[in-house]
């Protein structure tokens, strides 16, 4: 009898354990949705050729990895959009790593996660998103209405070039798919806010707990209807008073 309650015990002790809320393993959803997070949209524009001259491209002594620019030059604008969009061309290691975050699908993050790993634009690429700006928005807008979705390297742009005036096309994308919600999608309306250093959201309690000197790179807040109403609606008043 003694042996089958010390038995008991043991295993009672180990299941006990393995539910401690510090133990618990990510959820399938939860991983999913970091996979979904960092997934890039592929523009269409002159694809194959762009995927051709990019598997060409030779790194620099500090690992660069730009198109020549003879044959950048030759591209069409819309082909010079897929090539920003699918490739960045300065290597920027980040010598922190940062492992994905637990349960994301339940979070709104003050940022988002990197576009392309170990590599960023460089100043040829966001020159030319700033200096063409409409048309960048243009071919964002067509994708977006297209695929309901857009992927972490347009969201990068949006913030690149501030397109302020794409908030509406950012709450339509974020509504119109059903099966997941992008949560970064509201991340990048709140940090347009921010950037723009629109009053009243700098005065809110969520711009505090997100961005305020204390706070880190992955904080966030919890996933309601309640804030995603609330940045909804924060996101046009400003989008509305640009607009004046």
């Amino acid at each position: 009898m003694k042996i089958i309650l010390s038995l008991f015990f043991i295993l009672f002790s180990i299941t006990v354990f393995s539910q401690r809320p510090g133990k618990r393993e990510p959820s399938k959803a939860g991983l999913t949705y970091n996979q979904l997070r960092v997934k890039p949209t592929v523009p269409p524009y002159g694809l194959t050729k762009i995927t051709d001259l990019v598997k060409k491209i030779q790194s620099d002594e500090e690992e660069n990895r730009a198109l020549n620019q003879k044959d950048y030059d030759a591209l069409s604008l819309r082909e010079k959009f897929t090539y920003h969009m699918i490739h960045a061309e300065s290597f920027s290691q980040n010598c922190d790593y940062i492992p994905p975050p637990k349960n994301a699908d339940t979070k709104i993050f003050a940022y988002l996660p990197d576009a392309f790993s170990e590599y960023a634009w460089s100043e040829r690429q966001t020159k030319f998103l700033s200096s063409n700006r409409d048309s960048v928005i243009e071919f964002m807008r067509e994708s977006m209405m297209r695929s309901k979705r857009a992927g972490i390297n347009f969201k990068q742009a949006m913030l690149e070039i501030n397109a302020k005036e794409m908030i509406p096309d950012i709450i339509a994308t974020y509504r119109a798919n059903k099966a997941v919600k992008d949560l970064d999608m509201l991340t990048v309306m709140m940090l347009l806010m921010k950037d723009n250093e629109y009053e009243p959201y700098l005065l809110s309690g969520s711009y505090k707990k997100l961005y305020a000197e204390e706070t880190s790179y992955q904080s966030y807040l919890n996933y309601n209807k309640a804030n995603e109403d609330l940045i909804i609606k924060r996101a046009m008043d400003f989008y509305n008073a640009e607009k004046k």
